[in-house]
């Protein structure tokens, strides 16, 4: 194997590195297996297929300064931080997995080296390492360019409650339960050590645990880092990370001094393609209003932008409320 230290926290990076190997180095997997182990800023990563809006609260996230972005790979949102670690093997599809899916050979790799640090670890179900019956880690895979990229997650000392906060999108849902029950679920591997350990001595430990104590290395060239920023630039992009969202419907409901309303609209590639505001409220010229949302973009800051423009289309609801009141955002 291979090892390539990215020297970044920078999530879009560090995703993009991968990209870049399978793309644009495909001499470094001819022969062999990169592996790449990095952390990020706080971030959200979402799955390939899945539909960003549902998955996290991106108001909350867009506040508090977490990274948003779309993996090549399928599976759930994972959240990363700068106490945990994310791994990606990067190698050439032989005949027999050219084709499809499959984790066992890496998880068990990754067990191991945490095995051999004094944790207990379990592989479970489809792509899931466990700790104590709780989950550690989470596994995805995608193909490309004749190439396999397995990439996954390693809980250390994760801020649990900034996970929950993030991918919880119902404002009605009650955070304190939220955490409780993902809780019961997940952990912190630094929780199940009989010793004290910084996360960089982790990753050394890691790292020379599946490299082994004398291993290959390919550093970063300067035309590598220009590279990988091109495709990182193109993953940072609105149309890449909530653009490729699937088609959906919403329904959301506020009250405000001047009455009830309720906005069902469908968006589509990111973007509001029908509208409707129901409700007991006060309008001139709804249909304007209307017309004018049609094909922004479903994020707060485009709406309000537009709905400015019709300050006083309702009566005694804000531009701000309205906006509020489309994007399900309190």
């Amino acid at each position: 194997m291979i090892y390539i230290e990215t020297n970044s926290t920078n999530p879009y990076f560090n995703l993009a590195t991968e990209l870049y190997i399978v793309t644009k180095k495909p001499e470094l997997i001819e022969k062999n297996t990169v592996f790449m182990l990095w952390r990020t800023e706080p971030t959200l990563m979402v799955g390939k297929y899945q539909n960003v809006f549902e998955e996290i609260d991106v108001e909350y996230a867009k506040a508090q300064g977490i990274h948003i972005l779309r993996r090549m790979s399928g599976g759930g949102t994972v959240f990363t931080d700068l106490g945990g670690y994310q791994y990606s093997f990067i190698r050439k599809s032989d005949n027999a997995e050219a084709d499809k899916i499959n984790f066992s050979e890496y998880m068990q790799l990754i067990k191991s080296a945490l095995n051999n640090l004094g944790a207990n670890a379990c592989v479970t179900g489809r792509n899931d390492i466990t700790l104590a019956g709780k989950k550690i880690s989470g596994n995805a895979q995608y193909k490309q360019n004749g190439a396999t990229v397995h990439h996954g997650t390693l809980l250390f000392s994760t801020d649990i409650e900034q996970m929950v906060r993030a991918t919880t999108v119902d404002p009605n849902k009650i955070i304190s339960k939220s955490i409780k029950s993902v809780r019961e679920r997940v952990t912190n591997i630094s929780e199940h050590l009989n010793y004290e350990i910084a996360p960089e001595e982790f990753k050394a430990r890691v790292v020379n645990s599946i490299m082994g104590e004398s291993y290959d290395s390919h550093e970063l060239t300067q035309a590598d880092i220009s590279g990988i920023n091109e495709i990182a630039h193109e993953f940072m992009s609105w149309e890449f990370v909530f653009g490729k969202s699937p088609k959906f419907s919403i329904i959301n409901t506020g009250y405000f001094a001047g009455g009830k309303l309720t906005a069902s609209l469908n968006v589509e590639n990111g973007h509001i393609s029908s509208l409707a505001l129901t409700g007991d409220f006060f309008a001139v010229d709804l249909d304007s209003l209307i017309n004018a949302l049609i094909g922004c973009k479903y994020e707060y800051e485009a709406v309000l932008e537009r709905l400015q423009a019709h300050e006083n289309a309702i009566y005694r609801i804000s531009s701000e409320e309205l906006a509020k009141a489309i994007m399900g955002v309190e």
